[in-house]
């Protein structure tokens, strides 16, 4: 069984799915805590229903990012879990927080890594005429959006969709993929340096 660290920033439906998944014994993980960057993040609530630890480390109580990633840090690191699941957590981590926790850490992107890193993905992809979109489980790197590619979802750009229907169309998909990835890494099938599940393109 994989522990896990789960950070959020809002609403923790990503969380929500892990949550259901480790209740129902389809996933070999448990979730030791969830961290938000926000006090308000609905996932928390989520958590506490769930009777998840919680803790809440504000970038705005710290001067520098430096200083908001290392407290970050040392608060992961009590809790002595085997993986760091990004789900919606809405900081760009520093080189050096990331060192600190190479191999071990995870997240969700909304579309189909390499293509479209960054903000704004669902609309990007609109503007481009795109055929398909997705979503993409990738380990962390310092580089942004980058790092080994566990899985990907993919889903159909219909003529009517606007950037709202797209992204509940990949955020089903995400829900889907995510418990996936993790459930790849607890049983030994994936790893830094082994991310097999990235030939599992799941269609949508």
């Amino acid at each position: 069984m994989v522990s896990l660290v789960v950070l959020i920033s809002g609403g923790g439906t990503n969380l929500q799915s892990i949550i259901d998944q480790v209740q129902r014994g389809t996933l070999d993980a448990s979730i030791a805590a969830v961290i938000s960057s926000r006090a308000d993040a609905y996932g928390l609530r989520r958590a506490e229903k769930a009777g998840i630890p919680c803790e809440t480390i504000v970038p705005g109580a710290y001067t520098t990012r430096e200083a908001y990633d290392r407290a970050l840090a040392n608060v992961i690191h009590r809790y002595e879990a085997d993986l760091i699941v990004l789900a919606g957590f809405m900081r760009i981590l520093g080189a050096e927080f990331v060192e600190r926790f190479a191999g071990r850490m995870i997240n969700i992107h909304p579309s189909l890594l390499p293509d479209y890193k960054g903000m704004n993905t669902h609309q990007r992809v609109i503007d481009a005429g795109e055929t398909y979109h997705g979503a993409t489980v990738h380990f962390v790197t310092s580089e942004l959006d980058e790092g080994p590619v566990i899985i990907q979802a993919r889903v159909k750009v219909g003529p009517d969709d606007d950037a709202g229907s797209l992204q509940q169309k990949v955020l089903e998909q995400e829900h889907i993929i995510y418990p996936k990835a993790i459930q790849g890494i607890a049983s030994g099938r994936v790893s830094f340096d082994n991310a097999k599940l990235q030939d599992e393109m799941i269609p949508g």
